[in-house]
Protein backbone atom coordinates (compact mmCIF):
# COMPACT_ATOMS: atom_id res chain seq x y z
CA UNK A 1 0.00 0.00 0.00
CA UNK A 2 1.38 3.37 -1.02
CA UNK A 3 -0.19 5.94 1.28
CA UNK A 4 0.42 8.97 -0.90
CA UNK A 5 -0.92 7.28 -4.02
CA UNK A 6 -3.96 6.00 -2.11
CA UNK A 7 -4.74 9.46 -0.73
CA UNK A 8 -4.60 11.07 -4.17
CA UNK A 9 -6.62 8.18 -5.57
CA UNK A 10 -9.24 8.59 -2.85
CA UNK A 11 -9.61 12.29 -3.61
CA UNK A 12 -9.81 11.61 -7.37
CA UNK A 13 -12.43 8.87 -6.90
CA UNK A 14 -14.38 11.12 -4.54
CA UNK A 15 -14.48 13.80 -7.25
CA UNK A 16 -15.48 11.29 -9.94
CA UNK A 17 -18.19 9.78 -7.74
CA UNK A 18 -19.58 13.20 -6.90
CA UNK A 19 -19.58 14.07 -10.60
CA UNK A 20 -21.47 10.84 -11.37
CA UNK A 21 -24.13 11.69 -8.77
CA UNK A 22 -24.54 15.27 -10.00
CA UNK A 23 -24.56 14.44 -13.71
CA UNK A 24 -26.86 11.43 -13.31
CA UNK A 25 -29.58 13.77 -12.05
CA UNK A 26 -29.53 15.40 -15.51
CA UNK A 27 -30.30 12.11 -17.29
CA UNK A 28 -33.91 11.36 -18.14
CA UNK A 29 -35.66 9.33 -15.45
CA UNK A 30 -37.33 6.78 -17.71
CA UNK A 31 -36.44 4.83 -20.81
CA UNK A 32 -38.72 3.45 -23.49
CA UNK A 33 -39.98 0.03 -22.45
CA UNK A 34 -38.33 0.13 -19.04
CA UNK A 35 -39.60 0.95 -15.57
CA UNK A 36 -36.04 1.57 -14.39
CA UNK A 37 -34.62 4.79 -15.79
CA UNK A 38 -31.16 5.27 -17.19
CA UNK A 39 -30.29 7.57 -14.30
CA UNK A 40 -30.46 4.85 -11.63
CA UNK A 41 -27.21 3.00 -12.35
CA UNK A 42 -24.84 6.01 -12.57
CA UNK A 43 -26.47 7.57 -9.50
CA UNK A 44 -25.92 4.52 -7.30
CA UNK A 45 -22.52 3.87 -8.84
CA UNK A 46 -21.52 7.41 -7.88
CA UNK A 47 -22.77 6.94 -4.33
CA UNK A 48 -20.85 3.68 -3.97
CA UNK A 49 -17.71 5.32 -5.39
CA UNK A 50 -18.00 8.24 -2.96
CA UNK A 51 -18.43 5.91 0.01
CA UNK A 52 -15.52 3.68 -1.02
CA UNK A 53 -13.24 6.68 -1.58
CA UNK A 54 -14.07 8.02 1.88
CA UNK A 55 -13.23 4.59 3.28
CA UNK A 56 -9.93 4.51 1.36
CA UNK A 57 -9.03 7.97 2.61
CA UNK A 58 -9.75 6.87 6.19
CA UNK A 59 -7.69 3.70 5.73
CA UNK A 60 -4.64 5.68 4.61
CA UNK A 61 -4.57 7.48 7.94
CA UNK A 62 -5.19 4.29 9.89
CA UNK A 63 -2.42 2.51 7.98
CA UNK A 64 -0.03 5.42 8.57
CA UNK A 65 -0.39 5.08 12.34
CA UNK A 66 0.01 1.30 12.42
CA UNK A 67 3.03 0.93 10.09
CA UNK A 68 5.32 3.95 10.05
CA UNK A 69 8.08 2.23 8.01
CA UNK A 70 8.29 3.01 4.33
CA UNK A 71 8.13 -0.10 2.15
CA UNK A 72 8.40 -0.12 -1.62
CA UNK A 73 5.82 -2.40 -3.25
CA UNK A 74 6.22 -3.66 -6.79
CA UNK A 75 3.29 -2.87 -9.10
CA UNK A 76 1.75 -5.78 -10.99
CA UNK A 77 1.34 -4.44 -14.52
CA UNK A 78 0.58 -7.82 -16.07
CA UNK A 79 -2.59 -8.32 -14.01
CA UNK A 80 -3.63 -4.71 -14.54
CA UNK A 81 -3.40 -4.96 -18.33
CA UNK A 82 -5.19 -8.33 -18.40
CA UNK A 83 -8.14 -6.93 -16.44
CA UNK A 84 -8.10 -3.62 -18.32
CA UNK A 85 -8.07 -5.42 -21.67
CA UNK A 86 -10.87 -7.73 -20.61
CA UNK A 87 -12.93 -4.73 -19.44
CA UNK A 88 -12.51 -3.06 -22.83
CA UNK A 89 -13.48 -6.28 -24.62
CA UNK A 90 -16.42 -6.71 -22.22
CA UNK A 91 -17.81 -3.30 -23.18
CA UNK A 92 -17.14 -3.88 -26.88
CA UNK A 93 -18.81 -7.30 -27.16
CA UNK A 94 -21.74 -6.82 -24.77
CA UNK A 95 -24.25 -5.98 -27.52
CA UNK A 96 -23.08 -8.86 -29.70
CA UNK A 97 -23.03 -11.70 -27.17
CA UNK A 98 -25.38 -10.32 -24.54
CA UNK A 99 -25.06 -9.26 -20.93
CA UNK A 100 -25.05 -12.69 -19.29
CA UNK A 101 -22.34 -14.26 -21.45
CA UNK A 102 -20.09 -11.18 -21.56
CA UNK A 103 -20.37 -10.63 -17.80
CA UNK A 104 -19.69 -14.31 -17.13
CA UNK A 105 -16.53 -14.28 -19.27
CA UNK A 106 -15.34 -10.97 -17.79
CA UNK A 107 -15.82 -12.17 -14.21
CA UNK A 108 -14.18 -15.51 -14.92
CA UNK A 109 -11.12 -13.79 -16.41
CA UNK A 110 -11.01 -11.35 -13.48
CA UNK A 111 -11.30 -14.09 -10.85
CA UNK A 112 -8.64 -16.21 -12.50
CA UNK A 113 -6.33 -13.23 -12.95
CA UNK A 114 -6.54 -12.27 -9.29
CA UNK A 115 -6.48 -15.79 -7.84
CA UNK A 116 -5.39 -18.62 -10.13
CA UNK A 117 -6.96 -22.03 -9.55
CA UNK A 118 -10.36 -23.39 -8.56
CA UNK A 119 -11.78 -22.61 -11.99
CA UNK A 120 -15.06 -24.43 -11.29
CA UNK A 121 -15.73 -22.34 -8.21
CA UNK A 122 -14.93 -19.17 -10.17
CA UNK A 123 -17.18 -20.29 -13.03
CA UNK A 124 -20.04 -21.08 -10.66
CA UNK A 125 -19.81 -17.72 -8.90
CA UNK A 126 -19.52 -15.85 -12.21
CA UNK A 127 -22.54 -17.72 -13.64
CA UNK A 128 -24.72 -17.13 -10.58
CA UNK A 129 -23.75 -13.47 -10.39
CA UNK A 130 -24.18 -12.68 -14.09
CA UNK A 131 -27.51 -14.47 -14.51
CA UNK A 132 -28.76 -13.36 -11.08
CA UNK A 133 -28.20 -9.69 -11.87
CA UNK A 134 -29.74 -10.11 -15.31
CA UNK A 135 -32.83 -11.74 -13.82
CA UNK A 136 -33.10 -9.12 -11.07
CA UNK A 137 -32.79 -6.20 -13.46
CA UNK A 138 -34.85 -7.50 -16.40
CA UNK A 139 -37.53 -9.64 -14.77
CA UNK A 140 -38.07 -8.02 -11.38
CA UNK A 141 -37.20 -4.36 -12.03
CA UNK A 142 -38.49 -4.51 -15.63
CA UNK A 143 -35.35 -2.91 -17.02
CA UNK A 144 -33.63 -3.66 -20.31
CA UNK A 145 -30.25 -5.30 -20.90
CA UNK A 146 -28.83 -7.00 -23.98
CA UNK A 147 -30.21 -10.54 -23.87
CA UNK A 148 -28.70 -13.72 -25.18
CA UNK A 149 -27.44 -13.73 -28.79
CA UNK A 150 -30.03 -14.80 -31.36
CA UNK A 151 -27.86 -17.67 -32.66
CA UNK A 152 -28.28 -19.42 -29.29
CA UNK A 153 -32.05 -19.49 -29.65
CA UNK A 154 -32.61 -18.39 -26.03
CA UNK A 155 -33.90 -14.87 -26.70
Amino acid sequence: MNRTFDRYGAVAFLAIGTLFVIESRKITTSAYGSNVGSDIFPFYLGIILVLLSIRLFYETFRYAKSKPGKEKEKLDYKRFFIIFGSAVLYAYFMEDIGYVISTFVFLLIGFQTMNRGKIWVSALIAAIFSYGLYYLFVEILKGTLPGFPSWLGLS
